[in-house]
């Protein structure tokens, strides 16, 4: 070979002929043993260990360790070894004297760098799951043969040794001694979640390690119907959407009565007013508290006015009278007597209005008060009205009501009822 200088007296190896004259060598201080006494390749070292650790959350859950396949990141060095075949005449051929130089050129670029690449792998990367905004720290245990070390996400390198490639901020050097190289992803987020690599050498044969971080993000309300208004007797649909990994599940529930319904969207068909109030939206996945949000069902309706009540106060006294009325939106309330319209501070009457009632209020009652009333309540849906009556004690009209509610007068007309049929 040209350049190859070889010492006084000594002869350049002898290759296993193919042909009648042997091909030059390739590398003159290079010799092979012929294939017959190539010794097999040794087997590959013990497997590692690799155990991924959550930090920062209360609910961390560290993976279960990882056995290390022991493979190469490349390929093996074993994968490198050249086949032996034993012949009749212990003689290597020309494929296989091919693949040894090239077996040897692999090891000799072997020692150059790190291998980060891996083609086959023993066993699937297990899973090691972290919730979103927690910390991360990913831990490759390894051994005082080791020579180079590094991490990787999927084919970026994070930390090869102490020198940090990832210009991200949260990716910081954990630990790095001879028998741990660990790296923490602070603030974890969902596009961290993937396929990590630890990626080492021993005795010049590379190994990797694989781990799969899965982000969980806890389950949230990203859009909910607003508060709806409707009358009384028409459909209303509620919508209530929730993100999150794993996906979550939504669930509606009516606060008054604790009905219940799952899925995003809540259908009440011809609602009522029983059916008005708030409605609540709660979403979970497992992974945090759950999330909820309040949506406020107003049905309007028309008035009804539930209770009345006659009053029959002696002169000079104070009296009243009530009307209440149940109404969406609130009844507005008119007060009348003989068909005119009251009007607070006149003729020694006052008016109070409350949300639901009514109240005709006298000071000082005269002959001229009394009499009968209409309380009218009324919205934008309809109005109700009920006659209530001022009855001044003594008179005819009070007698006569007095003795219909009593159980004597009840009797003496049914005796007088009785009397008339006979003499009919």
């Amino acid at each position: 070979m040209p350049g190859a200088h070889w010492p006084a007296g000594a002869r350049p190896p002898t290759l296993p002929s193919c042909h009648s004259e042997p091909p030059p060598p390739l590398f003159a201080p290079l010799s092979l043993p012929p294939c017959a006494a190539r010794a097999p390749p040794p087997s590959p070292p013990p497997p590692s260990r690799l155990r991924c650790s959550k930090a920062g959350g209360s609910d961390a859950r560290a993976s279960p360790d990882l056995l290390l396949p022991s493979v190469l990141a490349s390929r093996s060095a074993a994968s490198f070894a050249p086949t032996t075949s034993r012949s009749p005449s212990s003689t290597m051929s020309c494929p296989l004297l091919l693949g040894a130089l090239l077996c040897r050129m692999g090891m000799l670029a072997l020692h150059q760098g790190l291998l980060v690449r891996g083609v086959d792998f023993n066993q699937p990367a297990d899973n090691y799951t972290v919730c979103q905004g927690d910390n991360a720290t990913l831990s490759c245990y390894i051994d005082q043969q080791v020579t180079r070390v590094a991490w990787l996400n999927r084919s970026n390198i994070l930390y090869a040794g102490n020198d940090k490639w990832s210009i991200d901020s949260r990716v910081e050097l954990l630990t790095y001694t001879p028998s741990e190289f660990s790296i923490m992803i602070t603030h974890v987020d969902v596009y961290d979640e993937g396929l990590y690599t630890c990626s080492f050498q021993t005795q010049d044969k590379p190994h990797t390690s694989q781990v799969y971080l899965i982000v969980h993000v806890p389950a949230r309300i990203v859009n909910i119907s607003s508060a709806v208004t409707v009358n009384e007797g028409s459909n209303v649909n509620l919508l209530c959407l929730a993100m999150g990994k794993p996906e979550p599940t939504v669930t509606w529930r009516q606060l008054k009565d604790g009905f219940t319904s799952e899925g995003e969207f809540l259908e009440i068909t011809e609602i009522n007013r029983q059916q008005a109030g708030e409605y609540e939206c709660i979403t979970a996945n497992g992974v945090s508290t759950p999330d909820s949000k309040r949506v406020l069902i107003t049905v309007n309706y028309p008035p009804t006015i539930t209770d009345v009540k006659d009053s029959r106060p002696m002169m000079g006294k104070t009296a009243l009278l009530r009307c209440e009325a149940m109404a969406v939106p609130p009844a507005e309330f008119q007060w009348f007597k003989d068909d005119k319209q009251l009007v607070g501070g006149l003729d020694g009457l006052q008016i109070q209005n409350e949300r639901t009632r009514s109240i005709l209020l006298f000071p000082n009652v005269t002959t001229r008060h009394y009499g009968n009333y209409t309380c009218l309540a009324s919205n934008n849906l309809g109005s109700f009205n009920v006659s209530l009556r001022l009855i001044r004690p003594g008179s005819l009209e009070n007698m006569a009501a007095a003795s219909m509610a009593s159980p004597l007068f009840l009797g003496l007309l049914s005796s007088a009822f009785v009397t008339l049929l006979f003499r009919i």
